[in-house]
């Protein structure tokens, strides 16, 4: 799997550390940022599909 180095943010680093951990949303870091980035690109996928750019 890739490493990908970003830049975030102080107050959004925080606020995603605030859902990591046990018994939280995500068990690291890295995984919420993958939840994400997978969210961002299923929702670009369906405006692609309303506006008719859909790829198959």
């Amino acid at each position: 799997m890739p490493k990908v180095t970003v830049e975030i943010p102080q107050h959004i680093f925080d606020d995603v550390q605030a859902h990591v951990g046990e018994r939280k949303k995500f068990v690291s870091f890295s995984d919420a940022v993958r939840s994400a980035l997978r969210k961002m690109l299923d929702q670009l996928d369906e405006i692609d599909r309303r506006r008719g750019r859909a790829q198959e």
